[in-house]
């Protein structure tokens, strides 16, 4: 396993994870860019964005573009999340500089008014799926709660309203000012051939004119708030409690990950024991993610509306009894390093997984961690 990086004169930056005993490779492009990054006017851009680059290019149709793709039985798809978009395929090596191409053609999309328009129409029926399906869009209403103005406070796929107001100028100014190379990270995993890569990107994106791109990081005041949303049509009551975690750059992330397997995963937590194996709810859970300022401690429960009070005081007593008179055990925590370990190995046979890992760290915190150094920080955790 080798890691190689090198860096386009235009700022765009080429990393890889060279595994000359896989069978197969991934490539991605890691977009700076997310909902944090939109005002409020434009709520929703990136998301919307990511659907509009699959609608075609100013050289290939939308059909032209999967077909390319699967002529090489590649797996192509994309996904946006609060601080990042990413673009990736998965294929086979010798199809690295075909399937490298394409995801700098999707990258420069046309953005007809009239695909515009029809796209529109998609995500204003995905918004609105959310808001019919549980949780009924909670998880997004208590994000916003949480983090007040904050631009982490913002729904990744914008509301009916700015949706609807958005123009297709406006979404190829914000391509403009976003998709520069010096915001962008080209990845790959797997059986890469590192020189023969670079020298694609060469080709497909040196001549990409570079740009100020960047990010305005902006404290995070947490907010105490408590709302309640009333929806009739529902059988169950939901309830979600946000609260503040260590950052990307913390430390302490690894123990955070730990803290919230131990005390909320959804098989053999102290959550899942109490509440989810007797029957008492459906749902009982604690999950940690980080951002670059802040990290988040997000707790889950669906039950039904009577069973709601006495479900929320045993979470209250679970979370106070693991602070003061029920500390973490040991056998608890080794249990938590070998689940989370497990997953990370395992999920590591695929090049796609690898793709990710690698791709976030480097966008995240400009470093390259190995599967071992990944592993090793875990195991270090101590009670």
């Amino acid at each position: 396993m080798e890691f190689l990086h090198s860096r386009l004169e235009n700022g765009l930056e080429i990393i890889a994870e060279c595994n000359s005993h896989a069978h197969g490779e991934a490539v991605g492009l890691f977009v700076r860019t997310g909902a944090r990054d939109e005002t409020e006017q434009l709520a929703g851009v990136s998301h919307f964005l990511e659907h509009m680059t699959f609608k075609g290019t100013h050289s290939r149709t939308a059909e032209e573009l999967n077909r390319a793709f699967d002529d090489v039985g590649a797996y192509c798809n994309a996904f946006t999340t609060e601080e990042n978009t990413v673009y990736f395929a998965a294929m086979l090596p010798e199809y690295q500089d075909r399937a490298l191409e394409l995801l700098a053609d999707l990258l420069q999309p046309a953005l007809r008014p009239e695909d515009f328009e029809t796209e529109k129409l998609v995500v204003l029926e995905e918004i609105r799926m959310y808001e019919d399906q549980p949780p009924f869009g909670a998880d997004e209403k208590c994000r916003s709660l949480f983090f007040g103005p904050h631009p982490l406070g913002r729904h990744i796929l914008g509301s009916v309203e700015s949706i609807t107001g958005m123009t297709v100028e406006a979404m190829r100014q914000y391509w403009r000012q976003r998709y520069v190379p010096g915001n962008i990270t080209l990845a790959a995993a797997g059986r890469v051939d590192f020189e023969r890569l670079v020298a694609s990107a060469r080709r497909y994106f040196g001549h990409w004119e570079p740009g100020p791109g960047g990010r305005l990081l902006t404290p995070v005041q947490p907010q105490e708030q408590f709302q309640l949303f009333h929806k009739p049509s529902a059988s169950q009551q939901y309830v979600i409690q946000l609260a503040a975690a260590p950052g990307a750059d913390d430390p302490r992330r690894y123990a955070a990950t730990l803290l919230a397997t131990i005390l909320g995963d959804d098989t053999g937590s102290r959550l899942f024991w109490a509440l989810v194996d007797p029957g008492l709810a459906e749902t009982a859970s604690l999950a940690y993610s980080e951002y670059r300022e802040i990290g988040l401690f997000s707790t889950f429960l669906a039950s039904t509306p009577e069973q709601m009070p006495q479900n929320l005081q045993t979470v209250r007593q679970i979370y106070a009894r693991a602070a003061q008179q029920e500390p973490i055990r040991e056998d608890e925590l080794q249990l938590a390093k070998t689940k989370i370990c497990s997953h990370l190995v395992l999920a590591s046979e695929r090049c796609q997984n690898r793709l990710f890992a690698i791709g976030a760290e480097w966008i995240q915190r400009g470093r390259y961690v190995s599967i071992q150094e990944e592993l090793e920080a875990i195991r270090q955790v101590t009670v």
